[in-house]
């Protein structure tokens, strides 16, 4: 998908979320034996933890969505070094279900219906992991990007997830409220047209919601099993969800990571999306080092499936550890 192109369907997503649009384009591991889409099933102490794909967002070209401001032959060679293309990078959108007793929580929504076939598969990917949208009793949001928010809403502007309370960073809530374009002037992201879009299709899909918003600050804990942690840069609430249960943790990172393959080595490089981009750099190494240093078990949304894995310190920078399975599931 080319990047003009991603950018009118990452508006088209935070609109259709919120008016009445039509979709834009026709214990242990457990596996999936049915004939739907895969999913990951684990135990985190006494919480049952289940991954579900959205699909996927290719990112084309890799420049200058990614690394802006890097020579194209240092990132194409390192591209190469770790046999990916040159030409786009695959996002993937993991979505993480936390069961607690009788509840559902659910960890960001997907794109719903703006981003065409490869995406907005949420609904049927939970449906294959034996859960429904009836079923979800809460929603964390890590910020409110069209990719993260696109599922709150059908096409049709209705609730999706009809029995779900919200909850939502006030940070982020306010930001995107009272956001005008200039707002992201420190961010490579510098289309205002399309920015003015966004922000008038991500105010329409919270104020749709008003009444199952909570918002919270940070520090906060919900549920006695999350951690809420601002890590701000990539938007100004974005969110770092800490879910634990006895001695053990996982950490959901949200969007601090784009590329397993570009950013834990160089950081620095970012991502067009950023809205603060140097912020964000900063975040991102600050985040990377403590998680580097006490091991814990990380999830990012936007990693390769299913986007569990660990920190590794590697010199001066990063690496991505994903977490090995024998059997899929």
């Amino acid at each position: 998908m080319e990047r003009r192109a991603l950018v009118r369907n990452i508006f088209l997503a935070g609109i259709a979320a919120a008016l009445p649009l039509k979709t834009l384009l026709a214990k242990g591991n457990k596996t999936n034996t049915s004939s739907g889409r895969p999913f990951h099933r684990f135990q985190l102490g006494a919480l049952e933890l289940t991954v579900v794909t959205d699909g996927y967002l290719a990112m084309s070209p890799v420049q200058p969505n990614f690394a802006p401001d890097v020579p194209p032959e240092q990132v194409a060679g390192l591209l190469q070094h770790s046999f990916r293309s040159t030409k786009e990078i695959d996002l993937a959108m993991n979505v993480l279900i936390i069961k607690k007793d009788k509840q559902l929580i659910l960890v960001d929504t997907g794109a719903g219906n703006g981003f065409g076939a490869n995406a907005g598969w949420l609904l049927s990917s939970l449906t294959d992991a034996g859960i429904q949208a009836g079923d979800i009793t809460d929603i964390v949001i890590t910020h409110a990007h069209p990719d993260h928010i696109g599922g709150l809403l059908d096409a049709q502007g209705k609730r999706t997830f009809p029995n779900a309370q919200i909850h939502l960073s006030a940070i982020e809530h306010q930001f995107w409220m009272h956001a005008a374009s200039q707002d992201f002037s420190k961010s490579k992201f510098t289309d205002k047209a399309f920015l003015q879009q966004i922000i008038q299709g991500t105010k329409q899909t919270l104020t749709t919601l008003h009444d199952s918003l909570h918002l919270f600050n940070h520090p906060s804990q919900l549920f006695g099993c999350i951690r809420l942690e601002l890590a701000a840069g990539h938007t100004p609430g974005h969110t770092l969800v800490h879910v634990y249960s006895d001695d053990e943790e996982l950490v959901h990172i949200a969007d601090l990571m784009h590329s397993d393959v570009l950013l834990f080595p160089h950081p620095e490089w970012g991502f067009f999306g950023d809205t603060d981009f140097s912020q964000a750099t900063l975040t991102r190494k600050k985040v990377l080092a403590i998680l580097a240093e006490n091991k814990k078990t990380v999830f990012g949304y936007h990693l390769p499936w299913p986007g569990i894995g660990h920190v590794r310190a590697n010199n001066d920078a990063w690496e991505w550890v994903p977490q090995a399975y024998a059997i899929p599931g």
